[in-house]
């Protein structure tokens, strides 16, 4: 056996449909339930009404979410259906065309007409549908939609993430509360920006910085807020 048939290549691509779920997750959960207890204790409530305030964040977030994914990508999921129908229907009614559009569409890759033909042939006499799938809509298994794996994805990482300024919560003392929690929220979402673009092979450094200086903008927004309004109070 050669080394390319040992080798098996592992593309990044495969990894997106739980990798966007996961990272949205996380990140929405350490930003809302962060920014929601942030915004709690700067308006001079007490610790025990922050926590409160942080479970419940953190419980009706992972409802949210799962609910938000799965009904998102079931929308998808509905869409693809629809198109690989109307493609199901086509192929029986006309596949004459149908062998002609696929043609077209690697003349356009780059095939001269003659090899386009072949490839368009051989490629629908094996599985048309699945061909015209890939090549005319752009579906394959890698990017296909998946909903459940998409909504439990998101809520369990959403509460993975909520967890995070929760626990600062516990372990702080009431007078240093706001700091502790922004300063920790924002090292979190670093490490997770850092490990999101590992994992999808992105630039460390951009991701990093991205999700940073958007949940350093958050925090501020809801502890001015909640300053507002605990000395309006």
């Amino acid at each position: 056996m050669t080394r390319l048939r040992r080798h098996r290549e592992r593309h990044l691509v495969a990894r997106i449909g739980w990798l966007r779920a996961a990272v949205l997750g996380a990140n929405d959960g350490i930003v809302s339930t962060a920014s929601l207890i942030v915004g709690v204790a700067a308006s001079a409530a007490t610790h025990s009404d922050v926590l409160i305030a942080g479970v419940a964040g953190l419980v009706a977030g992972s409802m949210s979410m799962a609910a938000g994914e799965y009904v998102s990508v079931s929308s998808q999921l509905d869409t693809e259906r629809a198109d690989l129908a109307r493609e199901r229907k086509e192929l029986h009614d006309d596949s004459a065309s149908e062998h002609r559009e696929l043609a077209a569409i690697y003349v356009k890759r780059g095939l001269d007409a003659d090899l386009a033909k072949q490839v368009a042939q051989q490629l629908m006499a094996k599985d048309a549908l699945g061909a015209h799938a890939r090549d005319e809509l752009g579906i394959s298994e890698v990017t296909t939609a998946r909903p459940i794996l998409a909504g439990l994805t998101s809520a369990a990482t959403f509460a993975a993430g909520a967890a995070l300024p929760l626990l600062m919560v516990i372990v702080s003392p009431a007078a240093v509360l706001v700091p502790v929690v922004s300063i920790a929220a924002l090292a979190f979402l670093a490490l997770l920006g850092a490990i999101g673009a590992r994992a999808g092979g992105a630039n460390v450094f951009r991701a990093t910085a991205r999700v940073t200086f958007w949940g350093a903008l958050a925090l501020a927004l809801t502890a001015g807020i909640g300053t507002i309004f605990g000395t309006v109070v």
